[in-house]
C-alpha cells in the first residue's frame, strides 16, 4: 500500500478497505463512476483529502477520498475504454484486423455480455461513424456466429454473451429450437436451421428428432393456429428437400392436404403468413382443390389482402387459366363489385391487361372508393383514391379510343360522387376534357358556375352576410330612399348637394346588395367537419417550415369569407391558400408572401376546429 495512504489509515482518517481501493486509483489509472462514466485519475491531494478525476464532461473533478473509494470502480489498462483513451488509432486498427478478439475484449469489459445498443454506444462517434459501424457490425456478427465463443441471440435487443468454451453452430441452432417454448419461436429456429443445414455433420442423427417434433407441433396447431401449421409444414418440406436422408413420419400430412381441410378459412389464414410462404400455399391451390380451385381463388381475390391479389395472377398464369381470371375481373368491373385492392392491382399492371382498361374501370373505381368511405375503411383502402389522383396517365389510358358518350356518362357519375371535393372533381374532369374538348359544356352547362363561382364558406360567415343583406334591404335602403325624397323636396336638383350625396349612397348600397345576393347564391355553407387532412384542403391547419431559415409558420385555411390575418386564418382563395391546396405532408411549396418568395416544407396537416355557430335552418334549406 502507498505510504501516504498508510499514514491516513494509522491516523484514523481512512479505513483500511478504502485505502486498499484508493491504492488501485493512483494518478494515471482508469475508473468508472455509475453516473459520470469513464474517467482517468489526474492527481492526488491527500493534504486536502481529495482525488482529482478527468471525466468526459467533468475535467479535474475533485472527490473526497472516502467517497472516491466507495463510488469509483478501478479498471485495468487492458479494459476496452482504457485502450480507447490511451491509443485510439491502434484500437481502430485492431477492430478492423481482429474484430472477434476486440468483441471478446468489449464483452469482458462489460461483464461477459452486452446488447448491440451498449456496443454501439462505445464505438459510435470517436471510433466509427454510423455507416462505418453498420458495415463493421454486419461483417463482425457473421464472424462471431462462426467462431463459436459467442452466443448470438435471435432478438436484436437480447444481449450477446461470451462463452467459456466454443459451441458449434449446429449445436447452437438445435439448442435454440429445443429451448423454444412457442411454435413461432420454433418456426424461426427452423428457418435458421434450413439456411445453415450444411453445418450439420450428422443430419440423420441431429435433425430427424427435430423433424418429428415439427410435424407433431403442426398437427397440434392446425385447429387453433392453422397459419403456424402451414409455416411448419413448409419448413419441414424445405428441410426434407435439402436433406434427402431424413424421413417424414406423416407423409400424408402435406400442404395440399392442409389446404383442402382448411379451405373455408383460407381468407383468414393467408394474410397471417409471411409473403414467401403465402405464395407457396397459393401455388398448391390447383393440386389441392382440383377443378374448383379457380372459383376459390377468385373469391380470395375479392378480399382485402393486397399481397394475395398481386400474387394470384401468377398462379392463374402457371395453370394456363388467365382467360378465367380476365373474364372474372371483367365481370366484376361491369357489376362494380371489384374491391379496392383488385382495382389498385389492375391499375398498376394495366399494361398487361389492355382489354380491361376502359371507362367502365373508372366507374368501378368510383364505386369502390364510395364503399370504402361508407364503411370507414382504414388508410390502406385510400391507396386506390390516391392512385387515381397522383397517376396522371391513368385517366388518359382509361379513355384511350373510348366513345365520347361513355366519357360523358362517367363524367356525370364523377360529378355526383361524394368521395371528392369540388376542386378535386374539376381536376379529374379536366383530364377527361383534355381528351374530349366538347365535353366542356358538362361543366359550364351542367355545373353552371365556373371554378371561381363556387364559394365554400363557414356557416357563421354565411349568416353574417345574410344579416348584412337583411340590414341593407330592411333598413339602409329604405332609409336612403327617404333621404332621396327629402332632398328632392329642396328643389333645383342640379345644385342640390344633399340629393347628389343620397343618390351616390344609393348606388353604393344597391351595388353592395347585388354583390351580397350573388355571393349568397354561390355560397356553400360548411362547419368544416371531416376535412381531407391527407393533403392541404379547406378546413385544415397547415404548419410550414422555411427551408432556408427553418422558421415555422402556421396557417388555418378556411372559407372564402373567413380570413383573419391577426390569427393566421386565411381564405382558400388567397394566393397562399391556392398555393398550398392539394399538397401533402413533406412536400415543398413556393410561396410569395408580402413580396418575398420562399420555399416551405409542409411538416403538419391537422383538422381545423369546427365552426361553432349552428347553421340557420332557413339558410341550409336555401343553400340546398
Amino acid at each position: 500500500m502507498d505510504a501516504e495512504l498508510q499514514k491516513l489509515v494509522d491516523s484514523g482518517k481512512l479505513t483500511a478497505a478504502n485505502a486498499e481501493m484508493l491504492d488501485q486509483l493512483k494518478p494515471g489509472s482508469f475508473c468508472l463512476h455509475k453516473s459520470w462514466g469513464f474517467g482517468r485519475v489526474a492527481d492526488w491531494n491527500l493534504l486536502l483529502n481529495q482525488i482529482l478525476i478527468d471525466f468526459a464532461k467533468k475535467k479535474a473533478h475533485p472527490m473526497q477520498l472516502h467517497y472516491a473509494a466507495e463510488n469509483l470502480a478501478p479498471i485495468p489498462a487492458e479494459h476496452f475504454l482504457a485502450q480507447k483513451a490511451t491509443d485510439l488509432d491502434a484500437l481502430k486498427n485492431q477492430l478492423k484486423e481482429d474484430a472477434a478478439g476486440m468483441m471478446r475484449n468489449i464483452l469482458q469489459s462489460l461483464g461477459g455480455k452486452a446488447t448491440q445498443t451498449q456496443i454501439s454506444g462505445w464505438l459510435l462517434g470517436d471510433v466509427f461513424s454510423e455507416p462505418e459501424f453498420k458495415r463493421w457490425w454486419d461483417s463482425t456478427k457473421k464472424l462471431l456466429k462462426k467462431e463459436g465463443h459467442f452466443l448470438i441471440p435471435t432478438k436484436k435487443n437480447d444481449p450477446i454473451e461470451l462463452r467459456d468454451a466454443p459451441v458449434s453452430r449446429a449445436d447452437e441452432l438445435l439448442a435454440f429450437f429445443n429451448q423454444a417454448r412457442q411454435p413461432k419461436e420454433q418456426a424461426a429456429a427452423l428457418d435458421q436451421i434450413i439456411k445453415l443445414h450444411h453445418e450439420f455433420q450428422e443430419p440423420e442423427k441431429q435433425l430427424q428428432p427435430l423433424l418429428d417434433a415439427i410435424e407433431e407441433t403442426a398437427r397440434r396447431n392446425q385447429r387453433l393456429n392453422p397459419a403456424m401449421a402451414f409455416e411448419l409444414l413448409i419448413g419441414r418440406d424445405d428441410l426434407l428437400q435439402r436433406e434427402p436422408r431424413l424421413r417424414s413420419a406423416n407423409p400424408d400430412f402435406t400442404i395440399e392436404h392442409l389446404v383442402a381441410e382448411e379451405e373455408t378459412r383460407l381468407a383468414d389464414i393467408l394474410p397471417k403468413l409471411p409473403s414467401a410462404k403465402e405464395r407457396r400455399v397459393l401455388h398448391v391451390l390447383p393440386a389441392a382443390l382440383g377443378q374448383r380451385w379457380t372459383v376459390r381463388a377468385l373469391q380470395l381475390m375479392q378480399g382485402s389482402n393486397a399481397r394475395l391479389v398481386s400474387s394470384m395472377p401468377k398462379v392463374f398464369a402457371e395453370a394456363g387459366r388467365l382467360d378465367d381470371l380476365r373474364a372474372a375481373v371483367d365481370r366484376s368491373l361491369r357489376e362494380h363489385s371489384a374491391t379496392s385492392e383488385m382495382l389498385f392491382w389492375l391499375c398498376k399492371n394495366r399494361a398487361d391487361w389492355p382489354e380491361l382498361i376502359n371507362p367502365e374501370l373508372l366507374s368501378a373505381i368510383l364505386s369502390a372508393c364510395e364503399r370504402d368511405q361508407h364503411n370507414e375503411s382504414n388508410s390502406r383502402s385510400t391507396r386506390l383514391r390516391d392512385l387515381l389522383l397522383s397517376d396522371r396517365s391513368l385517366i388518359p389510358d382509361i379513355f384511350a379510343g373510348a366513345d365520347p358518350g361513355l366519357a360523358r356518362d362517367v363524367m356525370r357519375r364523377l360529378m355526383l360522387s361524394p368521395v371528392f371535393d369540388e376542386l378535386t372533381k374539376r381536376s379529374l374532369m379536366a383530364r377527361i376534357i383534355k381528351l374530349y374538348p366538347d365535353l366542356q359544356s358538362l361543366i359550364t352547362g351542367g355545373q353552371v358556375e365556373e371554378k371561381s363561382e363556387a364559394l365554400v364558406v363557414s356557416w357563421s360567415s354565411l349568416q353574417k352576410r345574410k344579416a348584412e343583406l337583411e340590414e341593407l334591404v330592411n333598413r339602409k335602403i329604405p332609409e336612403n330612399s327617404k333621404e332621396i325624397g327629402v332632398a328632392r323636396s329642396y328643389g333645383d336638383l342640379r345644385e342640390n348637394f344633399e340629393f347628389k350625396a343620397a343618390k351616390e349612397m344609393q348606388a353604393v348600397l344597391m351595388r353592395r346588395k347585388s354583390e351580397l345576393e350573388r355571393d349568397l347564391h354561390r355560397a356553400r355553407g360548411t362547419a368544416f367537419e371531416s376535412p381531407d387532412f391527407s393533403q392541404v384542403s379547406i378546413g385544415t391547419i397547415v404548419t410550414l417550415r422555411d427551408t432556408n431559415t427553418h422558421k415555422e409558420e402556421t396557417y388555418t385555411i378556411l372559407g372564402a369569407w373567413d380570413g383573419d390575418p391577426d390569427r393566421a386564418i386565411i381564405s382558400y382563395q388567397t394566393a397562399i391558400g391556392k398555393s398550398l391546396l392539394g399538397h401533402r405532408l413533406g412536400e415543398v411549396v413556393e410561396l410569395n408572401a408580402e413580396g418575398d418568395t420562399g420555399c416551405y416544407a409542409i411538416i403538419a396537416i391537422e383538422p381545423a376546429p369546427l365552426d361553432q355557430v349552428p347553421p340557420d335552418p332557413e339558410l341550409v334549406e336555401t343553400v340546398s
